[in-house]
């Protein structure tokens, strides 16, 4: 009978499971977006410091034997790159997005290069909480194996909505984000916070590239992200720049990312690779959706470059 059960939701367990562990990077990279965003900047260079961030949490964890030095190693990176990208962007008439583009190539360049004799060590993994023990069943107990990073990042996105809202810090960053001559007459330093945003941003980031080395899937190669810091980016518009919209919406690209395995696990297979695009052609769409020469994008701060 538990057998059967299992035949009939075969596939929405295992893209339930998917989505728990594709949407944890974009949880993390979109995070930090929102926050580089909401001080009224972009930074696309998110890719680059998501794949460096994931080379250096894994060359860390190979040499030290600890995931966790790993994590906090890519954090710093991540930082770094943020703090470079920030103190670029802020001298007069420099293109946030030139920069990004820029920064993204630098950290792509720079992770394979420093990267390459640690494509075949093996590191040890994050640790993961088993919440499917109640199970008998294996495929139950697999799909609840969940990682830690994917509680931190939901615990991270209640946080921020509220400390947007609540905070002086979010006060101050709403403010720079919504007009910089504003936060000046207010004694606030635009420049400084932004630079700020920006390497926290960066930091994040990297946090979920130390989830694809380090857990899924667990190990460092030149292709390990496909995009993912460039949709997160679309994600963050498509969540109107709220963090549990960001949540929810990197749930929605993980299970989009989690159809083609989700098929192929219950034996399709015929035509389910096509499936591994749909987190693609939904990042497509969403650009598309937000989209408008007449109107602004609800929910922007007005000093970001998308809006001008």
């Amino acid at each position: 009978m538990e057998e059967t059960g299992i035949g009939i939701w075969g596939v929405p367990l295992a893209i339930f499971a998917g989505a728990i562990r594709v949407s944890t990077p974009f949880i993390f990279v979109s995070l930090g977006e929102t926050i580089t965003e909401r001080s009224g900047r972009i930074n696309l260079g998110l890719e680059g410091t998501l794949v460096f961030g994931a080379m250096t949490a894994y060359a860390v964890a190979v040499m030290t034997g600890s995931p966790t030095l790993g994590v906090l190693a890519a954090m710093v990176a991540g930082a770094i790159f943020g703090l470079i990208h920030g103190w670029i962007c802020k001298f007069p008439k420099v293109n946030d997005i030139a920069i990004g583009i820029a920064m993204m190539q630098f950290g792509l360049g720079m992770a394979f290069f420093l990267g390459k004799s640690f494509i075949q060590p093996v590191a040890p993994k994050l640790p993961s909480i088993a919440l499917g023990g109640w199970s008998s069943t294996p495929q139950i107990q697999a799909a609840l194996n969940i990682n830690v990073l994917f509680f931190i990042g939901a615990a991270l996105a209640l946080f921020l909505f509220w400390a947007f809202k609540n905070t002086r810090i979010g006060l101050i960053l709403r403010v720079v984000g919504d007009s910089t001559d504003a936060a000046r007459a207010m004694g606030i330093n635009p420049d400084r916070v932004r630079l700020l945003a920006t390497a926290v941003g960066g930091s994040l980031a990297a946090i979920g590239g130390a989830y694809l080395s380090l857990y899924y899937p667990g190990s460092w190669n030149e292709g390990i992200s496909s995009g993912q810091g460039l949709m997160a980016v679309a994600l963050v518009i498509f969540a109107r720049w709220n963090p549990i919209g960001c949540f929810l919406a990197a749930l929605l690209f993980g299970g989009a990312g989690a159809l083609g395995p989700a098929l192929q696990s219950v034996g399709v297979t015929q035509g389910y690779y096509l499936f591994y695009a749909a987190p693609y052609v939904l990042t497509l769409v969403i650009l598309i959706a937000t989209s408008s020469p007449t109107r602004s994008l609800a929910g922007a701060p007005g000093a970001l470059s998308l809006t001008k």
